[in-house]
């Protein structure tokens, strides 16, 4: 077992069942729970041909890690993630739209990003090797499905990174409170990464070198910034509303 990875919670199980059932080795779930969202999950699970097993909370949890797993879990393999950045942007056909995190290092963030950038189509999302949050099961369960859709790169090198970006003539944009524009004066239309650091200490001064432009997000409340998960969000939408 020690190349499988545990995921829990409906919405993470579930795209996995419907995405690539094959690699779902067994599924957990709590008998005490007779609703009607755990029947249609199970038989969903029978549908897909897994492997059903009866299981206690406990030892859910125990599988899980957490209590918050909703009675249900799963041992699965690791899907490959055989693309590399280069492989994916050479096989688009639209114009790229990426979301780069800088020092991101929370999965609940993690998982809360990947979700809103599975929403807005996002094609990626770039973050650097150290200062970053691995995908790990709370990821996968936060992120409701969007972990096994959202291609998730993290490289050695950030910088050099947004440097190999911008000669593909994507416009790296940064966002930062102190920006001389709003992300709503900006052109988001073509080839774009955005960038967005931790909350509090924001991207590192290399990353935001290596930006184009810098905009930041109108904060009319007494709040000086929002969670990186919700600023993520209003950058990426407002990209596909310039997109139309």
């Amino acid at each position: 077992m020690a190349d499988l990875k545990v995921l829990f919670g409906f919405h993470a199980v579930s795209v996995r069942l419907k995405t690539a059932p094959a690699s779902v080795v067994e599924v957990l779930h709590d008998p005490s729970r007779r609703d009607a969202r755990m029947r249609q999950f199970v038989e969903r699970a029978k549908e897909a041909g897994v492997r059903l097993v009866e299981a206690d909370g406990l030892r859910i949890a125990r599988l899980a890690g957490t209590h918050g797993h909703q009675g249900v879990a799963a041992r699965v393999q690791e899907l490959a993630r055989g693309h590399s950045i280069d492989d994916l942007l050479d096989g688009l056909s639209v114009p790229p739209l990426l979301l780069v995190l800088d020092g991101v290092t929370d999965p609940h963030n993690l998982g809360a990003c990947l979700r809103v950038a599975d929403g807005a189509g996002a094609h990626a999302i770039i973050a650097p090797k150290d200062h970053a949050a691995g995908i790990n099961a709370t990821v996968a369960k936060v992120a409701s499905g969007a972990a096994e859709t959202v291609p998730y790169f993290m490289v050695t090198n950030l910088a050099r990174q947004l440097d190999e970006l911008k000669e593909r003539d994507i416009r790296v944009v940064g966002t930062s409170d102190d920006a001389p524009q709003t992300l709503y004066q900006a052109d988001l239309r073509g080839p774009v990464a955005l960038v967005l650091g931790a909350e509090g200490s924001g991207m590192r001064q290399l990353t935001r070198k290596r930006c184009d432009a810098l905009v930041s997000i109108p904060m009319r409340g007494a709040v000086e910034s929002l969670n990186v998960s919700v600023a993520s969000g209003v950058c990426l939408y407002e990209a596909l509303r310039q997109r139309g």
